[in-house]
């Protein structure tokens, strides 16, 4: 009796091991998410484009969007915030350059911040926004510390020469003054690696002063978010902060590079929050929920040039969008000329020179509810 319990038993398992189980769904393939965004070339008044201005990060203050250059940009161009109009994409002006806190001059790392700094990022800080915070990336350019400074921020966690959070201050007459600034350390067990080109290069924060910070990729080639709590002393010291690292579906990768470029917070009209990551590499925009329930939506997007007098409208070859904000129902996106491909997009005559020029693009998009689904 046993035996022959045991034969069908055995018997039973190979047949529902070589049947589909009942309970498998095959579900269709996921919807197509893809976007177009159509730019506009950012002109001065007098029709001239940003020359190359590598645009890092876009923000919004006072109804204007704002964005600022990096340590490639032309000298002209840095340590100063750019003030462009969405509506006509005109760029309606560049303040003087950044004056310095004597709390700045004072700390070890002026001689890298008044000269040509690697400034990446914006981030408008929702309770008060005459403050705004930028971070720095690449400082193999910058002399070394010296001897006290660097024993004393050696153990950053990530590259020699620390990342560091830089907090600007707008004043009554509208000049804008470097007013604090602070290294950040990232806990060993991150594993962030010595990249110093692929470090912070996005940013955003929420109302409860929450920042958020993008880095490109770590030791195992993947992009990360990390988080810091900005009080109102956190820039009374002078010693490392610390960052921390929520609970978010990120995608993941097994081989590439698949950066994060720019971050944007948005809250939806369910009262969840939302960030808009910029995938510079993969064209695509993604949908990171805050409380990390959801999983990551990656938008497919096709950046085209609008057509005008010389072009008719054209798709972009490579658009590598650095910056988004949203404004209402619409995102905003700037993109970083890559000067390496760049001139891959210049399929028409009449628009060669402003690629030659690196000047940068204005793309709107509007927000789509399916992004949330």
């Amino acid at each position: 009796m046993f035996k022959k319990l045991t034969l069908a038993v055995i018997l039973g398992l190979m047949l529902s091991a070589c049947s589909e189980p009942k309970d498998v769904v095959i579900k269709p393939e996921p919807k197509d998410l893809t976007e177009s965004a159509i730019g506009k070339w950012i002109l001065d008044e007098e029709g001239k484009v940003m020359f190359d201005p590598q645009t890092s990060g876009l923000e919004v203050l006072d109804g204007q969007l704002i964005t600022i250059a990096d340590a490639s940009a032309d000298t002209s161009q840095q340590l100063k915030l750019h003030s462009i109009s969405p509506a006509t994409a005109t760029l309606n002006a560049s303040r003087e350059r950044f004056s310095f806190a004597s709390s700045v001059r004072r700390s070890c790392f002026y001689n890298y911040l008044s000269d040509q700094p690697d400034l990446e990022a914006l981030a408008v800080d929702p309770r008060n926004t005459n403050i705004i915070y930028t971070v720095t990336e690449d400082a193999t350019r910058t002399g070394a510390l010296s001897p006290r400074c660097e024993t004393k921020y050696e153990e950053t966690g990530s590259t020699d020469y620390p990342t560091l959070l830089v907090k600007l201050t707008r004043k009554e007459n509208g000049n804008v003054e470097m007013s604090n600034v602070r290294p950040l350390q990232f806990p060993t067990e991150f594993e962030v690696g010595n990249f110093p080109n692929d470090g912070i290069e996005g940013m955003t924060m929420a109302l409860d002063g929450t920042l958020y910070l993008a880095l490109e990729k770590d030791k195992a080639g993947q992009p990360r978010i990390f988080t810091l709590d900005i009080g109102e002393d956190f820039f009374e010291s002078g010693d490392f902060a610390t960052v921390s690292e929520p609970d978010l579906q990120l995608p993941s990768f097994v081989s590439g590079n698949h950066p994060i470029n720019g971050l944007a917070m948005f809250t939806h009209s369910s009262d969840e929050s939302y960030l808009f990551a910029a995938a510079r590499n993969d064209n695509e925009l993604w949908v990171i929920d805050t409380k990390g329930s959801k999983p990551t939506k990656r938008i497919p997007i096709i950046f085209e040039v609008a057509g005008d007098e010389g072009c008719k409208q054209y798709t972009m070859d490579n658009a590598s969008m650095e910056g988004l904000v949203a404004i209402e129902d619409t995102l905003w996106i700037v993109n970083d000329p890559w000067e390496k491909n760049y001139l891959k997009n210049a399929t028409c005559e009449a628009h060669k020179r402003h690629y030659e020029d690196l000047a940068p693009l204005l793309f709107p998009l509007k927000i789509n509810e399916a992004w949330f689904e």
